[in-house]
Parts: C-alpha cells; structure tokens; sequence
C-alpha cells in the first residue's frame, strides 16, 4: 500500500511539473507571439491580396491552400533549423535576427516608395498569367507560401530570440505553439477579411430589416478603405519592428547609443505628457524605430534591386 502511495505522490509531482512547463510554454508562446507582432500584423495585410481577381468559391480554398503551406514552413522546415541554431550555434542568433530586421526594413520601405511612385506594379501584375485562372491560382498560391516563408522565418527567429534558456523539448514545444497559434491567426482573420464584402452583399440583398442591409451595404463599401488600413499599418508594423531589431543588434554588437538615445528622448516626451505615460513611452521608441527602418530600408533597395536580386536570379537559374 505504501508503494502504490509513493508512487501517486511521484505521479502527482509529474504532473504539477508538467502542468508547470504547459504554463511556461502557453507564457512563453504569448511573449514570443507579442514580439512577432509587427510581422504577423504584415503577413495578415498582405495575404487577402492573393485571393483577390477569383471567383468566391475560391477564395476560401485558396487561403486554405496558403494557410497549408504556412504551417509545412513554420512546423517542417523552419521549427527544425531554429532548434539547431539553439542548441548548435545560439551565437548566431542575434546576427540573424539582425538580417532579419534588415529584410523587414527593405520590404516596408520598398511599399513606401511603390506607394510614392507605382511605377512597377503594371510590371507585376503581367508577371502573372491572367489567361488560366487555374494557372494563376497556382501562381498566386506559389508566391504566397514563398512570402510566407520568409515572414514565418522572421516571426520564427523573433520567437527564438525572446525565449529564456530551457529544456530542449520546451523550446521546440513552445515554437510549435507559435508557429500554430500564429498560423490560425492570420489566416482564420485573412478568411475572415476577404468573406466580409460577400456577407455585406448577402445581407444587402436579403435583409428583412432595412438597418440590417444599410449595413450591409456599408460593409461593402468600407472593405476596399480597411484594406487599405490594414496595409499601411502592416507596412509601419514591419519599418517599426525591422527598425527596432536593428537597433537590439546594434547594442548587442557596442553600437549602443542609438538605443539609449531613443529610451531618453522616449522618456523626456512621456514625462511631458500627464496621461498614458507608458503608452507614449512606447510609441515614441516605436516611431523613432520606424524612421531608422524607412532609412535604412531605403539605403538597401538599391543593393537590393541592383545586386542581391540579378545574382539570386542566375544561382536559381543555374
């Protein structure tokens, strides 16, 4: 009998323990999911613009089709190499987050500059082959997961970078549980957004109360101007965070005065402020962080456009 009690204590003890690492993960999984915000806030802004020029018994499984893939990226491909980096070379963590930043400042600032001068969007869109609506599907879905990968690679290395040292599995658990949480994030409120018009067309046509298909109708034409919303704050979200990774890799590297340069500035605006102190603090650093994004994105689109891209094309080619 005194076994069988021993050994319910030491099951009971298992279990707080592992009830203990499940409430470390989910913690651990939110902080990491906060700090990828800005990269989640772009992939949501930039995905319904896939599905866009179908007919609407498409849309639905073409975003499945991308949520799909975002997953086989986050789970079977990127979850792997971050755990390698971990445990082999941690090292190179803060370099790469560093890249990152860099990437997510090109990007935002080339939106910026295509928004200032559109020149090159008449050229993308005949990249594609209007022609074969199943062509251009695949097309579409193809360039989807592509970008997908390179923002599930940031929101997976921003991820890893946040976490504190743990168990391997607890890592690779708590990844995981970003990678998913992330994952129906985006894509259950991208399915979400690009049904929106055809719910407000819907009820425009059907409504038995007027207010109901006033409404509708109001949702029909307000989805064009909060895409438009959700685009500009998904490129501010990528020159903030972009920005702000490359000042962390600044100070981690003795660079360190642009950072406590922006905490002082921050805090002397704050303590002129009577209200929300905590809120300014933040949203000066975070716009001091976007200006250093925009300029150095802008100072890489040239290296970019010009050099990156032309010598990726012939490796790729070869």
């Amino acid at each position: 009998m005194s076994g069988l009690l021993a050994l319910l204590d030491d099951v009971a003890a298992i279990a707080k323990v592992a009830a203990a690492s499940v409430d470390d993960i989910a913690a651990a999984a939110a902080k990491a999911g906060t700090k990828a915000a800005g990269v989640v806030i772009d992939d949501a802004a930039v995905t319904p613009s896939y599905a866009t020029g179908f007919s609407a018994d498409r849309e639905l499984p073409i975003i499945w089709r991308i949520a799909k893939g975002s997953m086989k990226n986050k789970l079977l491909i990127l979850l792997p190499i971050a755990l390698l980096l971990s445990v082999f070379l941690p090292s190179a963590i803060v370099p790469l987050l560093t890249l990152g930043g860099a990437y997510l400042c090109f990007e935002g600032a080339e939106k910026v500059f295509h928004a200032l001068a559109p020149h090159a969007d008449a050229q993308v869109e005949a990249d594609f082959d209007t022609a074969d609506p199943a062509h251009l599907e695949e097309q579409k879905v193809a360039g989807a997961i592509k970008t997908d990968f390179i923002l599930s690679a940031e929101i997976m290395t921003i991820a890893l970078g946040t976490l504190p040292e743990s168990a391997l599995w607890v890592e690779a658990a708590t990844l995981a549980v970003v990678g998913v949480m992330i994952t129906v994030l985006v894509y259950g409120s991208v399915a979400v957004i690009v049904k929106m018009d055809d719910i407000g067309l819907y009820l425009a046509r059907t409504a038995a109360w007027s207010g109901m298909r006033a409404f509708g109708r109001g949702l029909v034409l307000a989805m064009p101007v909060f895409l438009s919303f959700l685009a500009t704050l998904g490129t501010a979200a990528m020159l903030w965070v972009g920005g702000s990774m490359l000042v962390h890799g600044a100070e981690v590297f003795g660079f360190a005065a642009p950072a406590h340069a922006f905490e002082h500035w921050a805090e002397i605006v704050a303590h002129a402020v009577p209200v929300a102190q905590g809120f300014v603090t933040w949203a000066v650093k975070a716009a001091l962080d976007g200006v250093v994004g925009l300029i150095a994105g802008l100072a890489i689109i040239p290296l970019a456009t010009r050099v990156i891209g032309p010598l990726f094309a012939r490796f790729s080619q070869n």
